[in-house]
């Protein structure tokens, strides 16, 4: 049983999830010939202000982006 652990910034809809982890699911049917309902997907959403690239949050270089 595959299980995909996705580490991401918070933000995205929920549709946006769904068909995320739907395209991983088949992704992992395709390429590793493991049924569908064998395919574990989680999601860990970070808050903006908990992430961090470059040295800078994610909050901050939103804003950085709007300048």
């Amino acid at each position: 049983m595959p299980e995909i652990t996705v580490s991401m910034a918070a933000g995205r809809t929920d549709e946006q999830k769904a068909g995320m982890m739907r395209d991983i699911t088949q992704a992992l049917v395709k390429n590793l010939g493991v049924d569908a309902d064998a395919v574990v997907i989680q999601i860990n959403e970070a808050p903006l202000a908990h992430k961090m690239k470059g040295g800078k949050t994610f909050v901050e270089r939103a804003a950085a982006a709007k300048k």
